[in-house]
């Protein structure tokens, strides 16, 4: 009896996400691949100063924050299914949970169905598609904001929604800069450049510290302690 095999996922193939996730069960290799607007993006090796230690200063930046943010949660590297044609693997993620108003949901197969709140992308230049394609399919999708570390231009772009388009942050005249949606996430955005952890966490600590973060935590807390009480 013959079995149909199944082709291998290859840069630039063009498929549904259906497809799409029927051969990526099939790799052997466990690597980043994206489905963005129908068409296959696979990563290419991985620089340790490109992207494996700048992914690192971002995610102990966002781990401290959901430390003191009980409701809100930090996924690293996690697929996220927006629509039949899209389903990207960001490098960092916060979402607030789908019970306390988030806008996003776990389902049943464990991944990520929706649009979180903010994502985050280590990428190389503006050439690369994070501020292209995709920047576009998170707008569509209603990702509210969207942080895209360009690596080799030393800038950070960190964007907001607004009627349905992005707006660029602009920091404040001591170079930081607060989230709208997760209200004291504070970015030191030149310390974060320089690789100086230690200054860009001791930001957050002043900033978690805050009547804007406290008022937010109290408000998730609300909203969990009526959905134990219901």
């Amino acid at each position: 009896m013959l079995t149909t095999r199944i082709p291998s996922l290859e840069n630039g193939d063009r498929m549904n996400r259906f497809e799409f996730e029927k051969r990526y069960a099939q790799m052997s290799e466990n690597k980043k691949v994206e489905l963005i607007n129908g068409v296959v993006y696979m990563a290419a090796a991985l620089r340790y100063k490109g992207h494996g230690f700048p992914h690192s200063l971002i995610i102990g930046w966002l781990a401290t924050y959901i430390a003191q943010t009980p409701g809100v949660e930090l996924a690293d590297n996690t697929t996220v299914r927006l629509d039949i044609d899209n389903e990207p693997q960001p490098d960092a993620l916060l979402r607030i949970k789908s019970e306390l108003g988030g806008q996003s949901r776990i389902n049943d197969d464990d991944y990520i169905e929706g649009a979180p709140e903010l994502i985050v992308e280590i990428s190389g230049s503006t050439v690369s598609y994070d501020l292209h394609d995709k920047l576009n399919v998170y707008r569509r999708h209603g990702v509210k904001e969207y942080i895209v570390w360009r690596v080799y231009d030393q800038e950070i772009d960190w964007f907001y929604l607004e009627q349905g388009e992005y707006q660029k942050f602009v920091p404040d005249n001591l170079g930081l800069i607060e989230s709208r949606e997760f209200p004291g996430l504070v970015l030191s955005v030149n310390a974060l450049l320089g690789e100086n952890l230690a200054e860009v966490l001791a930001e957050l600590g002043k900033s978690l510290k805050s009547e804007n973060h406290q008022n937010f935590v109290e408000k998730l807390h609300q909203k969990n302690q009526y959905l134990s009480e219901t």
